[in-house]
């Protein structure tokens, strides 16, 4: 009983090395999501411009398409709109999802910068970026033809992002199609 005793310390003690060395492979830059596989929650945001459609969960079927969150405040998104912008100009298809502001901050964003969005819909509360996980801006969702979050980009879409991961992603959508 008393060697029970103490080897109990030290097998605590390697369990916890153990779950630490675990841990320490894992990429901390890879932020899982729950919905890849799943359709997009539903929702219905009003619109970005005035006279403008608002975007719904129920719009987002019928073609492999991009769902990017993105906010006039956030710096990465600057960085990220010329990308999103050449992408429009090459036929992508990319819907918008303007995360925690104002819809008028959003439109005159917009329409300083060009608008890269098919659709776009103000989430000025946060609660459909929240129903889909989102933990910042911008992040980009890659949705099937069917509404099924098949990727999740944390982070800018940059040239490398776009051609390395998500055009091979979009291609084989496509060809599901």
């Amino acid at each position: 009983m008393r060697r029970l005793i103490a080897i109990l310390p030290v097998a605590a003690f390697v369990i916890v090395l153990v779950g630490f060395m675990v841990g320490l492979k894992r990429d901390p830059a890879i932020l899982p999501s729950m919905l890849i596989g799943k359709p997009l929650p539903a929702f219905a945001l009003p619109p970005v411009k005035p006279m403008a459609a608002g975007l719904t969960s129920a719009e987002l079927v019928g073609e492999p398409r991009l769902l990017n969150v993105f906010a006039s405040w956030c710096g990465p998104c600057r960085e990220e709109h010329p990308v999103l912008l050449q992408l429009k100009a090459e036929g992508v298809t990319i819907d918008g999802l303007d995360w925690k502001e104002e819809a008028d901050a959003g439109a005159h964003w917009l329409d300083e910068n060009g608008d890269p969005y098919a659709k776009s819909g103000n989430d000025r509360t946060g609660r459909a970026g929240i129903d889909m996980g989102v933990s910042g801006v911008p992040e980009t969702f890659v949705i099937d033809r069917r509404g099924v979050v098949r990727y999740r980009q944390v982070g800018a879409i940059t040239p490398e992002v776009w051609s390395q991961t998500i055009a091979p992603l979009m291609a084989k959508l496509k060809a599901e199609s």
